[in-house]
């Protein structure tokens, strides 16, 4: 008798399932969130010559700036450099984010170098200093 009542029941809901409509993917629609930019500022950037072709860059950032946002000022800043030194390429070697009462550090090591550098973190320095003047960001 209770296997008869489960099957009863089984099959009951599933009737009910295949009354129940799917409504179709395009009639949905979603509110859209508005994009906040965020505010931030940069505050620096000190270069320190290592050795030879090694270049650390320490930058300050305030605001609502993100870890990405901290990686790419240092970028910017490697990639001038470069072409102020009369070199075309850099490759990316470390960066360090961290945040301290409010404000955004990043350690960042380069080489420079005249031909493209072996390794899979290079750069081309002139055309990331022309993207880093586009997106209105400092540099050296």
């Amino acid at each position: 008798m209770r296997r008869f009542a489960g099957i009863i029941l089984g099959l009951a809901t599933f009737a009910m399932l295949g009354a129940c409509e799917e409504i179709p993917r395009e009639d949905v629609t979603r509110a859209a969130t508005p994009d906040v930019p965020r505010v931030f500022g940069y505050d620096g950037i000190e270069t320190r010559l290592l050795d030879g072709d090694l270049v650390q860059f320490v930058v300050a950032m305030n605001g609502e700036a993100l870890p990405d946002d901290v990686s790419r000022y240092a970028e910017c800043a490697a990639a001038q450099y470069s072409l102020i030194r009369g070199y075309g390429f850099a490759r990316h070697v470390r960066t360090n984010v961290e945040i301290k009462g409010g404000q955004w550090r990043g350690d960042a090591v380069y080489t420079i170098s005249a031909a493209l550098p072996r390794g899979l973190k290079t750069i081309d320095a002139e055309v990331t200093v022309q993207n880093c003047i586009e997106d209105k960001i400092p540099m050296v």
